[in-house]
Formats: structure tokens, C-alpha cells, sequence
């Protein structure tokens, strides 16, 4: 299909936009860089505003694609060749011009450019290279840029790509080879995995450091190679983790000519939830192997949303599988920051998450002769498994307690959700009065606030991307009386 070269930049802009919508791999920068004299914009963890569509996804930078014209047919994807719609793509001076523009106006504070594959993965690539090296040079942009890798094109280009880039992401698509044969049959496990491999090696440094014993190692898996996939996961000690322990004894981090280290943001992933029939435990035993084997910063999940008509893709009759991709989420923070393993939170008996009840209390009812913990005692790793005990409050906890004994009102003062933590802890020896540690009785006082929020995300019918020229429009406008209260301030 012939790209239409007659089109203005705004409606360019309009369909190219529309197209990256589906793409839910970027995030906060995750990283610090202040501003430059002779330079504009900065990386500040305050300076990326977020904004988020009706389905949480977040279009906190300019998001666009650089094409979406695509040599590949992937059935579940908008802009796959087969379908009959209009294609156009940006030049690299169009995207600088919008992204200088939109900042100076702030409307934006960085960039997220992904893109279909035009021609070649190559010339694809060199086309983002341009982009990114145009603002970094010519226009002196200091800002926060995520570009995508695209599987195949050649590592010196995504090299010199990642020298300029805060962030890159390779999509996995589906989490088994099977899923992406049958939905993406122009694409491999091999061809995604390689760059990712590549951008790894250019994070800890491994591609100029390790010997090539230590090379050979890595491409055969026997360090966390690809290998992975065949599995359910790797050991905590996985490819990432010896990398780190390798270059923490040298202190080398690989920088380019001119001091620019390499993809300073790390890199994340997306896989597409329910376009393939595989579990929860499936997606969350790739997403932990990611994690520990390539060094991931996210891994991102995405609730099918039905765009083409094919009889190799499931129906939806409830819509997007909303509350399944909420539960993912919620069972990937469990993963990163919380010490739990896949394995422990599903397995090959239960493969799912319960609908009714988050990943954590369903495990903490499955595991109550762990608890009672008695917070004055418990350690950290005890108390960070309570529901309703988060990173900050147990910090929180183990500060206070040093002082002395704590009690039930003091947890709640300290940002403990007390309406779920009440049913698996003691305080001074005693759980609260009233309070039994009873399966049955703690699942019934759960589900009264979890069925409301499963409510919440099944009944959300939206997925309009937050427009960048106009607001969303009230369908009711305000009373007289409202419009005076806001300008005092008193709404």
C-alpha cells in the first residue's frame, strides 16, 4: 500500500498518533539529568508529567509513530499490510519540528517514538537514528527520548541508537513462540530476543568488558541466554544478576565519544494479554526469566483490544480483558520490588489470578500459617508479604518501632491499609479484637471492597487516547454556582 505523501503535518500527526495508542512500553524516565546551558530540557523525575487515558495507559510524552506502513502481517495489529487503511509516515526533520514545537508550548516533556516497519528493519532504524540524533545535535534537546529497537535491523545501529536514547524496548508480543508463529508469522523469538541481548550487554557493559569465553557463554544461554523461553523461569542469580556482579568489581560503564552513556533508562517490553490462550502463571513465568535473564526494567502488559476481523483471533463477548492485565500488574510489582516468585503466587493447579481478590491477599489465604505477623518482631521480608504492607510503610515501621512498641493505631498513621493488614498481624501479641484468622471469615470481609473495584475496571469502555489539541468535553456544563465556587478555589 502507497504511502500518501500530500498530507499535512497536523493530519499526519492525527493518524500517526491514533496508531501508537495501542503501545502501552513507556513510562517515567527513569533517570535524573538536569539541564545543560546552550541545551533545552531536562530528565527530572518531576519534569515528566503523566497523563493517563481511560484505560490507565500511560501518553505522558509525544507519542507517535515514525510510520505506519509495516511489511509484517500481524493479525492482532492495526496497521498490520493486509489492512486496507491510509498509511503516511514523518520524515525525521517532521519529528524533531513536533516535538521541539509541543515542548516549547509545554505540552510535552519528552519523546516516545515507536514505529511500523517501513521497507526494512534497517532503513527503519537508521530513519529513528536520524531522529534522535537530529535533536540531540542539531536542536540540543537534553530531554527524555524512548525509541523502540526494531527486531533485525543491524547492531550497529542500534548501538549508535542507544548511545542517544534514554530508553529503548524491544515488544515481545506474545509470551510463547508458539502464540507468535500462529498471530506474527513474519516474526521470530530469535530475531526479537537478539537486540534486547544486544542492549543488555551495552547497560552492564558486557560487550566491551566480558572476554569472549564470557561472550560465547551468554549467546549459548548457558548465562541467561535465550534459552530461557523453554522454561518456567530463571533463579534469582540469573544472567543480569553475574553481568551486574562482573562490572561491580571493575566499576566500568560504556560511554560514547562524548561521555553519553548507553541507554541510561534501561529497557522494557509489552506483551499483548489474551490475543493467545496461554495462563497468567505463563506470562508471569516469561516476565520473571525477563526480569532476572535481560535485565528489564518493566515489563508492560497490554488487554487485547479486537482492531481486525480474523478467525485465528479470539472474541471477546466482556471486551478487553481489563481486570486480568490490572491483575498482572499487580502480580509484577509482587515480582520487583516485594521478593515474591511466580511460582509461589500461581501454580500448574491454579494457573490464574482470582478474579475477586489481588495476587497478594489470595496468596496470604492460601499461606495462614504464615500469619499472624507481629510487627514489633517481624523482619522485613515477613512484614513486606502482609497485604496492606507496602515498601514505604514496613521502612516506615521498622523506623518507628525503634522507639518503642507500636499498636494498631499508630500502623494506620504510618500508611498501612488497615481494612486488609488487620487479618494477618498482631500487635504487642494481640490481633484486633473481633478479628479471627479464619480463611472463610477474611475472604468475605476482603471481597466487599475487591468486588467494587473489580466493578470499576470491567466497566471501563473507553480507549481514546488523551488528545493533545483539545480538552475532553463535559456533557454537562457546570452551574452558575460551581463556576464561582472554582474561581475562589473552594471545589
Amino acid at each position: 500500500m502507497l504511502i500518501q505523501e500530500d498530507l499535512s503535518l497536523e493530519e499526519k500527526l492525527k493518524i500517526l498518533s491514533d496508531g501508537a495508542k495501542y503501545d502501552a512500553a513507556c513510562t517515567s524516565s527513569g533517570v535524573s539529568r538536569r539541564g545543560r546551558p546552550g541545551f533545552l530540557g531536562n530528565t527530572s523525575a518531576a519534569g515528566i508529567c503523566h497523563s493517563f487515558a481511560a484505560d490507565g495507559r500511560c501518553i505522558s510524552l509525544l507519542k507517535i509513530l515514525l510510520t505506519n506502513q509495516c511489511i509484517y502481517d500481524c493479525k492482532y495489529c492495526v496497521n498490520r499490510c493486509s489492512n486496507d487503511t491510509v498509511r503516511t509516515a514523518f520524515t525525521p526533520q517532521e519529528v524533531c519540528r513536533l516535538t521541539m514545537e509541543f515542548y516549547r508550548r509545554n505540552y510535552i516533556e519528552g519523546l516516545f517514538l515507536s514505529s511500523g516497519v517501513l521497507y526494512s528493519a534497517d532503513y527503519t532504524m537508521e530513519q529513528i537514528y536520524e531522529v534522535v540524533w537530529r535533536l540531540r545535535t542539531q536542536y540540543r534537546f537534553n530531554g527524555y527520548i524512548h525509541v523502540k529497537a526494531i527486531p533485525g535491523a543491524s547492531p550497529e545501529l542500534i548501538e549508535q541508537t542507544g548511545f542517544l536514547a534514554d530508553r529503548m524496548s524491544v515488544n515481545l508480543e506474545l509470551p510463547t513462540a508458539e502464540g507468535l508463529k500462529k498471530l506474527a508469522p513474519g516474526k521470530t523469538r530469535e530475531k526479537i530476543l537478539r537486540p534486547m541481548r544486544q542492549i543488555q550487554q551495552g547497560i552492564w557493559g558486557n560487550a566491551h568488558f566480558l572476554d569472549g569465553e564470557d561472550q560465547r557463554k551468554i549467546g549459548s544461554g548457558e548465562r541467561g541466554g535465550p534459552s530461557f523461553l523453554q522454561g518456567t523461569g530463571a533463579g534469582f542469580r540469573g544472567g543480569a544478576a553475574l553481568l551486574r556482579e562482573d562490572l561491580a568489581q571493575s566499576g566500568y560503564r560504556p560511554r560514547n565519544s562524548q561521555g553519553r552513556p548507553f541507554v541510561p533508562g534501561g529497557q522494557s517490553t509489552q506483551m499483548i494479554v489474551g490475543a493467545t490462550p496461554e495462563s497468567d502463571l505463563q506470562m508471569m513465568s516469561v516476565a520473571q526469566a525477563l526480569y532476572y535473564n535481560f535485565g528489564l526494567k518493566r515489563v508492560f502488559y497490554s488487554a487485547y483490544i479486537p482492531v481486525n476481523q480474523d478467525e485465528s483471533l479470539p472474541s471477546l463477548p466482556g471486551g478487553p480483558p481489563l481486570l486480568r492485565e490490572h491483575r498482572l500488574y499487580q502480580a509484577d510489582w509482587l515480582l520487583r520490588f516485594y521478593g515474591f516468585r511466580a511460582e509461589e503466587l500461581l501454580s500448574e493447579e491454579q494457573p490464574n489470578f482470582n478474579v475477586f481478590l489481588d495476587p497478594k491477599c489470595d496468596w496470604a489465604l492460601r499461606h495462614l500459617e504464615l500469619f499472624p505477623v507481629e510487627v514489633n518482631r517481624a523482619d522485613y521480608g515477613a512484614l513486606l508479604r502482609v497485604p496492606g504492607m507496602g515498601v514505604k510503610s514496613v521502612r516506615r515501621i521498622l523506623a518507628a518501632r525503634r522507639g518503642g512498641k507500636l499498636d494498631f493505631g499508630d500502623l494506620k498513621k504510618l500508611g498501612v491499609v488497615m481494612k486488609r493488614a488487620v487479618y494477618f498481624i498482631t500487635c504487642k501479641g494481640k490481633m484486633m479484637e473481633g478479628v479471627r484468622l479464619d480463611q472463610d471469615y477474611i475472604t468475605s470481609c476482603l471481597l466487599g471492597d475487591e468486588r467494587r473495584s473489580v466493578w470499576d475496571i470491567e466497566h471501563k469502555d473507553c480507549y481514546r487516547q488523551l488528545s493533545l489539541f483539545d480538552d475532553w468535553k463535559l456533557e454537562v456544563c457546570p452551574s452558575s454556582e460551581d463556576a464561582v465556587k472554582a474561581g475562589k478555589g473552594e471545589l
